[in-house]
Order: structure tokens, then sequence, then C-alpha cells
């Protein structure tokens, strides 16, 4: 692929973000006030901002695309909690995504939360996570973006999953 600007891109990725975004948003509690396509609008106009970015591959961009789904849902998860102040935390369910199993909901602030301790302890790890639960990439599609094998990519979820497994208390 040759590098791109997003608004060159988007038209030709527009379809499989919507199919992630939708794909995250069944992840999220019922009656979440965000919708897919306000999810897409927002990676957009994240992602625009980056002026200087040129998209080397769909990879690259998928990669940057899970990170701005993750910070759009804390972000909006955290709003959410102002306005409550305190209520109404957002749940997400982990068995289908994670495979952690025990309980199947957790809050998504906890989740990221863990993510980030989780990246002071194996950087790697959390982004397998945060690309497979944020961004919808299966282990070849990660491996892809982070440039390791597919077998070290399983490694690190297996990992991932037993740390956020003891984090989360699930």
């Amino acid at each position: 692929m040759t590098p791109q600007p997003l608004n060159e891109l988007m038209p030709e990725v527009y379809d499989e973000l919507r199919r992630l975004a939708e794909s995250s948003m069944r992840q999220e509690r019922a009656g979440h006030t965000l919708q897919a396509t306000a999810l897409v609008n927002e990676i957009y106009l994240r992602l625009g901002h980056q002026e200087e970015v040129k998209w080397q591959s769909r990879a690259h961009f998928f990669a940057a695309a899970a990170q701005a789904i993750r910070r759009i849902l804390i972000d909006h998860a955290r709003k959410k909690n102002a306005d409550k102040r305190g209520g109404d935390r957002a749940r997400v369910p982990l068995d289908d995504a994670m495979g952690i199993g025990g309980n199947s909901e957790i809050e998504i602030l906890d989740l990221d939360a863990a993510l980030l301790d989780l990246e002071q302890v194996d950087k790697r790890a959390a982004d397998v996570v945060a690309l497979r639960f944020f961004g919808g990439l299966n282990m070849e599609e990660i491996a892809n973006v982070l440039g390791v094998s597919k077998r070290t990519i399983e490694g690190d979820w297996t990992t991932a999953r037993a740390w956020l497994r003891g984090r989360l208390d699930t």
C-alpha cells in the first residue's frame, strides 16, 4: 500500500471501520448512548488531526483506529460517570472477545486501568489486547501490525488473558 493521507484512505476502509465500530458497540452495555456511526465519525475526527501521518498499510491504520476506539469509549465512559457522579458506570462483556471467563462483564474504566498497568509489565501483550478487543483484529492481523509471528502473538494473548484474569478478579 502506498502511504496515503486519511481523506484518501477513508473511502477504502469505511465499511470495515463501521464493522469494527459495530462490533465494539455490541460489547458495550445495553442502552449505550454512543452509536456506531458516531464512533466512526469520531475516529475520523481524531485520526484526521494527525495530518502528517501517512498510513503505511491497512494494519497501520487499523492499529491507530483501535487505539482511537479505546480512547473514545473510555472518554465517553468517564463523561457518563462525571454526569452521573459515579453512577451508571459503563460495563463491557469480556467472555466472547477476551475468553477470560468468570464474571462476564467488567467496567470499561477498570479494563482501561488494567491495560495501563499491563503496559508497564508487558507493552506488547497490552497492545495485543487493545488490538483484539477494541480493534477487532484477529491473531494474524495483530501479528502483522506488531511485526512479529502469529505464534508470538498467541503467547502474548495467553499471557495477557491470565494477567487480566488475576488483575480484574473475574
